[in-house]
């Protein structure tokens, strides 16, 4: 039953990152060529990917 509830919350933690990196895109691309700065969300939601699919297993 834990194992759901972890998988579950998880799954929704990824889900969370991939809107926010959705949402940060337009000041992701402004940061990148004005300012010269990366921000790494796409580290952080292949991350969380990476974590829910191990959850699975």
């Amino acid at each position: 039953m834990f194992d759901r509830i972890r998988s579950a919350a998880l799954f929704g933690i990824h889900q969370a990152t991939i809107a926010l990196g959705i949402s940060l895109f337009p000041v992701a691309v402004f940061a990148r060529n004005r300012l010269g700065v990366n921000v790494p969300v796409g580290r952080l939601v292949e991350t969380t990917g990476e974590v829910y699919e191990r959850t699975d297993e």
